[in-house]
């Protein structure tokens, strides 16, 4: 099945490009000039892969990174001129896999596109697969081999939610909203102190996978393909 890859980028030159460079590495390649105009296409067709631009009229790609977690398991790129530290935090906050800024080189983002749709592949179903552990999201069990591993509700959340989007960059605040909820009372070192607890738990499982710290963002799970 041919890939389906939503452009979204006010600059008509940026869409020209990428529409020649994708279509000639195979994907089918759906454009919009803003995030209305995104917002509304992809109601109506298939995307598979979203690469979205910030600054742009209506709603920004921010607002439109929202939307598509909201609504929406694709992986986004957000392809942009913003190359401040600020931005990409605010990118990552926002729900976005992945932070491109331009200029650019058209074959680092056919990698990282390739990347990203592979790692979705990885969770398309209930059971998560990284290497020789196996993340069972419905039953709430994680296996090492053939080993029971027991976590504590608030770990396997976390290790499951790094999990369900290997390479995603997550930062301390949006764990907390995902994992402990809005209101929580404490703050983003609770973070910390889980993400050492899974490291010193599965520590013999560094050839399956790790949990990297982005410094200034703050954490992602990558797998070990072998």
């Amino acid at each position: 099945m041919r890939m389906h890859v939503l452009i979204v980028d006010d600059d008509p030159s940026i869409r020209e490009l990428l529409r020649f460079v994708l279509g000639k590495d195979g994907y089918v390649v759906l454009e919009a000039e803003n995030g209305q105009a995104a917002s509304r296409l992809l109601e109506r067709e298939q995307v598979h892969l979203a690469v979205v631009d910030i600054m742009m009229p209506g709603m920004n790609g921010f607002e439109l990174c929202r939307e598509i977690r909201e609504h929406y398991d694709i992986p986004v790129i957000m392809l942009t001129a913003k190359a401040e530290m600020k931005d990409k935090e605010q990118g990552f906050d926002s729900g976005t896999d992945d932070y491109l800024t331009k200029p650019f080189d058209p074959k680092e983002l056919l990698f990282r596109m390739k990347a990203l749709l592979r790692r979705y592949r990885l969770v398309s179903s209930e059971v998560i697969r990284l290497g020789r552990v196996s993340i069972d999201r419905k039953g709430y069990e994680i296996k090492v081999g053939d080993e029971l591993i027991t976590l504590p509700l608030r770990e396997f959340e976390l290790l499951s939610q790094l999990a369900s989007h290997p390479g995603r960059i997550y930062t301390r605040e949006q764990l907390i909203q995902l994992i402990w909820s809005a209101d929580f009372k404490g703050d983003s070192r609770t973070v910390d102190v889980h993400i050492k607890r899974l490291r010193e738990r599965f520590a013999d499982s560094q050839d399956d996978f790790t949990i990297t710290t982005i410094r200034g963002l703050g954490y992602k799970l990558e797998v070990r393909e072998g």
